[in-house]
């Protein structure tokens, strides 16, 4: 707990020592809005190539023990996105999947799961100053990351998760920046339900090249710092990244190329496990203004 408090105070004053600097907001012209953003919907055809697979077969996490291959996912990613002067609340459902199904001639059909996540999360920002363009100020999430299915001889991954701590948000660019202490509790195993301390820097970025051109990008690093019991498949780092270059086709559809990649650490592990995957992404991206503008 003593490196956790010190962490969680070097997070906070930064937000002390910008105060006396920081532009507050006008409170008198607060305008609410509530909008279903549309992130995305849509086919990614992929080729992935993973590292250290044997390493990590009995790993929850399906992109460390997936076979290097060709395949097709499905992606669901949608948010309902609340905004009030200075406050930003979004509760988002994010869901992938891709397995690919071979079918030998006079041997039995297998199966490899290429991509599996199911992940609802909750996150509220309160920007106490704005400057240049940015809102900064407290953050608190809430999530809970599980799978369709289990993955190999793993059962399926379930894990609650809460973050706090400081974030830039509200950009053109820059929708979301955070920087967070995390509380994780994981229930993958009946047999071994752990508690775990991280340390988590996350991100969002939005940039229009040009008209119905975008540029995106999307993930987290996250290091873990102590752990109530010893399972050998829990992590000790992880990151993951996304890029994404998205062009209008017709109305609200898109295509174009896109990246992946997801690096991590087990406890019980002496090399780094790796799925990286490029590809190319069909898209449905749109939003529905509910309350106020879009």
């Amino acid at each position: 707990m003593k490196k956790v408090s010190l962490f969680l105070l070097g997070v906070l004053m930064p937000c002390m020592a910008m105060a006396d600097e920081a532009v507050v907001p006008d409170n008198s012209q607060e305008k609410s809005s509530l909008v279903l953003s549309v992130r995305r919907i849509g086919l990614e055809l992929s080729k992935t190539q993973v590292r250290h697979a044997d390493k990590y077969e009995d790993s929850p996490v399906s992109a460390l023990n997936a076979d290097s291959q060709d395949f097709i996912k499905g992606v669901f990613d949608t948010a309902l996105e609340y905004k009030k002067g200075r406050l930003q609340w979004d509760n988002a459902l994010f869901m992938e999947y891709g397995e690919t199904k071979l079918k030998p001639y006079d041997e039995p059909e297998t199966s490899s799961e290429n991509a599996d996540d199911i992940l609802l999360s909750s996150n509220l920002e309160y920007g106490c100053w704005e400057f240049s363009g940015f809102k900064f100020g407290p953050t608190v999430r809430a999530a809970y990351d599980t799978e369709f299915v289990a993955s190999g001889d793993a059962p399926r991954q379930n894990i609650g998760r809460a973050n706090a701590g400081i974030s830039l948000f509200d950009n053109k660019v820059i929708k979301s920046l955070y920087l967070t202490g995390v509380y994780e509790y994981d229930f993958t195993y009946s047999d071994a339900k752990t508690s775990k301390l991280a340390a988590e820097l996350g991100w969002r970025l939005e940039y229009d090249i040009r008209d119905g051109v975008k540029f995106s990008s999307n993930g987290y690093y996250r290091e873990y710092l102590s752990y109530s019991d010893y399972v050998s498949t829990d992590l000790e780092r992880d990151l993951s990244a996304v890029v994404r270059l998205d062009t209008n086709l017709w109305g609200d559809l898109t295509l174009g190329p896109y990246a992946q990649y997801r690096r991590a650490k087990a406890r019980g592990a002496d090399v780094y496990g790796s799925n990286f995957i490029i590809g190319i992404s069909f898209n449905y991206i749109t939003k529905f203004g509910l309350i106020g503008d879009k």
